[in-house]
């Protein structure tokens, strides 16, 4: 969304590129938001990848030890 130049950043917005600098302060709040959105989503992701590995984890584990468990019969 923003690029990282020092002194000059620059908001890119649906194709369109933007002078951050010269942007009135309500717009500027407006891209922080959506810094602040997209930086909770990445880490939303990322727990979700670390519960689903866990998960399968566990699935694994229950498939093995219920292995040596009779099961009810069918029917």
């Amino acid at each position: 969304m923003t690029d990282s130049a020092p002194n000059n950043p620059v908001l890119t917005f649906e194709g369109k590129r933007y002078d951050l600098n010269t942007l009135p302060d309500e717009l500027k709040e407006l891209v922080r938001g959506m810094q602040v959105a997209d930086a909770q989503l990445r880490m939303h992701e990322d727990t979700l990848k670390v519960l689903a590995v866990g998960r399968q984890s566990l699935a694994s584990q229950l498939n093995e030890r219920l292995k040596s468990v009779t099961p009810m019969p069918e029917g």
